[in-house]
C-alpha cells in the first residue's frame, strides 16, 4: 500500500529532473501538514521520509501479525481544529473514538476513581475520596478552560519574532512598515486576551505556568489519588518532576486540546494515529505534494550565496529547491545536515545545549484477552468504560510519582514505573483480532543511559518490560499471562529509529525557557534560520510537541509570506 501511494518510479525519477519551490524533511505529520499547506499556495512541493512508512511519531505498525500499533503517539486531543478543518481532514478518512470515561485510577485497596464527562458522575466519584475536591473540581476544570481560550490563540499564531538572518538587509521600507504592523496586531490581540482574563485570573494564569504540578495541585486538592491522576498530564514526555517549578506549564499543554469541539477530550483514532498522518497526506497528494518514502536526506545544499539550493540524499542524489523545511529536530538538523560552517557559532552552541532529555520508554503490547481489573465488578468479557479511559497505574500520589523521577536522575529506570495505559482495541475493532486486544503502555521515568545496565542489553530490555507488567498484575491479575508480544521504544529506540534526538518525543524539553519566542532557541522563533531558505516546522519550533500540527501550518504560512515579499 505505502508504495503504491508514496514512491513510485516516476515520482523518484522527477527529484532529479525537476528543481521543486519546496522540499520538506520528513513526512511527520508536521512536515506533511506543512507541505499541504505550502502546495494550496502553489507552490511545487516533495516531501523526503527516511522511513519506509510516512506519520513520523503519528504512524500505525502492524508489528505482530493481526495487531496494530500506535507505536509513539496513542491518543488524540491536540489536533488543531482548524487544521482539522482546512484540510478536510474527515473527508479524507479520519476517524475519532470517544471514550465513554477520560480517567481511570485502579488503586491496590480495592477501591478506584473513573472520571468520564458527566458533572454528576464526577462528583459522585470523587465524593468517595473527599467532598472538598468533588467541589473544586469544576472550578478548577472552569479556570482552566479560561486559560486554553488564551492559548489557542497562543498555540494558532506564528511567534512576534523580529526580523533576522541573512536575507533581512534587502527588505524595503515598505516590508519592514508591513512587519512592524503585523506584530503590532499580534500584541493587540494578545493584550485583549489578558483583558479579557483580567487581574485576577492572569495572574493565576502565570502562576500555573511558573509554578511546580504538585504546589498547584495542593492548593486545589486535598485526595492523593486525584492529584495523581491529574498530575500525570504534567510529567508526559519529560524528565522533569512534578516539583520541579514550571512543570505546571506541562499540566496545562495536555489538557488543552479537544475533540470535536468537546474540551480536553482524548480520542482514540480509527486504525491507529497513523490515520492522522494519512489523512493529512491525501489533502497534501490531492493539492499536489509528491511524498516519497525510503529517502533519506544526509546533508542540506547551500550554495555560494549563502542561500539553500536543495538536499543531498543518502544514495548521492541532490534534489534541488530553493527553499527547504526541516521537520526534524533542531540539533538533527543543525548538527547533522547543515554544513555547520554557515551557522552562527551562538546559534550552534543554543542549539548543542538545549535540553533533549527523555524519560519514556513506550509498550505496545497485543494480549489475548480485555484486562480485568479486580476492583471493577464488570464481566471479564465485556469493554467496560474503564478500559475506554486512559488508566493510570504505579502512581496514587504525588509523592510516588516524585519518587519514580528520582530514580531516573539517580540514573535508574523507576522502580515502580509511573505508566498511562490505553486500550485502543477497546473501541477500535480494526487494530486487532476477534478477542484480542492492543495495549499501549507509556511508562516513565527511563534514563536514556542507565547506570546499572544497557537499553541494548536484551535481558536488561526485558526485565524492565516484565516489571511493568507485574506492576499492572497488581491491578489486573493474569495481565502478564494474556501478553502474545510487545514492542519496546526506549530513550534510545526513539532515537534511532524515529530521529528523535535523545528519545524526546516533543524534539526538545516544553520547559518555558523552551517555548514560545524561545523555541528553538531564542531570537528564531519564527520558523525562519540563520541560513536563507531553510525553514523549522516541527515539534521544535513553537508551539512545541504532541500531535498539533500547528507547528507545521504556522511555518507554512510563514514561507508563503515570504515567498509573496519576494515576488513583489
Amino acid at each position: 500500500m505505502w508504495k503504491k501511494y508514496f514512491g513510485s518510479g516516476s515520482i523518484r525519477r522527477s527529484l532529479k529532473e525537476k528543481k521543486w519551490d519546496v522540499v520538506v524533511i520528513g513526512g511527520g505529520h508536521n512536515g506533511l501538514t506543512a507541505a499541504a499547506y505550502l502546495a494550496r499556495g502553489g507552490l511545487s512541493v516533495a516531501v523526503l521520509e527516511r522511513r519506509y512508512i510516512i506519520g513520523g511519531a503519528a504512524v500505525t505498525e502492524e508489528l505482530i501479525p493481526g495487531f496494530k500499533f500506535s507505536r509513539c503517539s496513542y491518543l488524540q486531543s491536540l489536533l488543531r481544529p482548524s487544521v482539522i478543518r482546512e484540510l478536510e481532514l474527515k473527508r479524507h478518512g479520519l476517524k475519532l473514538l470517544k471514550p465513554t470515561a477520560s480517567s481511570f485510577s485502579p488503586c491496590l485497596d480495592g477501591r478506584y476513581l473513573l472520571l468520564g464527562f458527566d458533572e454528576e458522575h464526577n462528583y459522585s466519584e470523587i465524593s468517595k475520596f473527599s467532598k472538598h475536591d468533588a467541589d473544586a473540581y469544576p472550578r478548577y476544570e472552569s479556570q482552566l478552560n479560561k486559560f486554553c481560550k488564551f492559548m489557542n490563540f497562543l498555540v494558532d499564531s506564528p511567534t512576534p519574532e523580529t526580523l533576522c538572518g541573512p536575507g533581512d538587509s534587502s527588505l524595503n521600507l515598505n516590508d519592514r512598515l508591513r512587519d512592524k504592523l503585523e506584530k503590532s496586531v499580534f500584541w493587540t490581540r494578545c493584550l485583549r486576551h489578558v483583558l479579557q482574563l483580567g487581574q485576577k485570573d492572569m495572574v493565576e494564569f502565570v502562576d500555573l505556568l511558573l509554578s511546580p504540578t504538585s504546589k498547584v495541585l495542593n492548593k486545589w486538592f486535598e485526595s492523593d489519588l486525584l492529584k495523581a491522576a491529574i498530575a500525570g498530564d504534567a510529567i508526559v514526555g519529560s524528565m522533569a518532576s512534578i516539583h520541579a517549578p514550571g512543570s505546571g506549564y506541562v499540566l496545562l499543554h495536555h489538557v488543552m486540546g479537544e475533540t470535536d469541539g468537546d474540551r480536553n477530550v482524548w480520542s482514540h483514532v480509527e486504525g491507529g494515529m497513523g490515520s492522522i498522518s494519512l489523512a493529512i497526506s491525501k489533502a497534501a497528494r490531492e493539492a499536489g505534494v509528491h511524498i516519497l518514502t525510503n529517502e533519506e536526506v544526509s546533508q542540506i545544499m547551500i550554495g555560494d550565496s549563502g542561500k539553500v539550493n536543495g538536499v543531498l540524499l543518502i544514495d548521492g542524489t541532490q534534489v534541488h529547491s530553493s527553499i527547504v523545511l526541516s521537520n526534524a529536530t533542531p540539533c538533527k538538523t543543525f548538527m547533522g545536515l547543515v554544513p555547520q560552517e554557515v551557522l552562527p557559532d551562538d546559534f550552534l552552541r543554543a542549539i548543542k545545549y538545549s535540553d533533549y532529555k527523555s524519560g519514556v520508554t513506550k509498550i505496545n503490547v497485543a494480549v489475548d484477552k480485555l484486562p480485568h481489573f479486580h476492583c471493577c465488578k464488570s464481566s471479564q468479557l465485556e469493554v467496560g468504560p474503564q478500559h475506554t479511559a486512559t488508566i493510570h497505574i504505579g502512581a496514587e500520589s504525588m509523592d510516588e510519582i516524585g519518587s519514580a523521577c528520582q530514580d531516573a536522575w539517580n540514573g535508574l529506570p523507576s522502580r515502580r514505573p509511573v505508566m498511562e495505559m490505553t486500550i485502543p482495541s477497546s473501541l477500535d475493532k480494526t487494530i486487532s483480532p476477534p478477542g484480542k486486544h492492543v495495549v499501549s503502555l507509556f511508562t516513565q521515568y527511563t534514563p536514556y543511559k542507565p547506570s546499572d545496565g544497557s537499553w541494548e542489553d536484551p535481558m536488561y530490555r526485558e526485565s524492565y518490560a516484565q516489571k511493568c507488567f507485574s506492576l499492572i498484575d497488581e491491578h489486573a491479575p493474569g495481565f502478564s499471562s494474556s501478553v502474545i508480544g510487545y514492542d519496546m521504544l526506549t530513550p534510545i529506540d526513539l532515537e534511532r529509529e524515529f530521529g528523535l534526538t535523545g528519545g524526546n518525543i516533543f524534539h526538545g524539553a516544553m520547559g518555558l525557557d523552551s517555548l514560545f519566542l524561545m523555541r528553538p532557541v531564542k531570537g528564531w522563533s519564527g520558523y525562519r534560520t540563520p541560513v536563507e531558505g531553510l525553514y523549522m516546522c516541527g515539534s521544535g519550533s513553537h508551539p512545541g510537541g504532541g500531535v498539533m500540527g500547528a507547528p507545521g501550518r504556522n511555518a507554512a504560512h510563514v514561507v508563503l509570506q515570504d515567498v509573496k515579499k519576494q515576488s513583489r
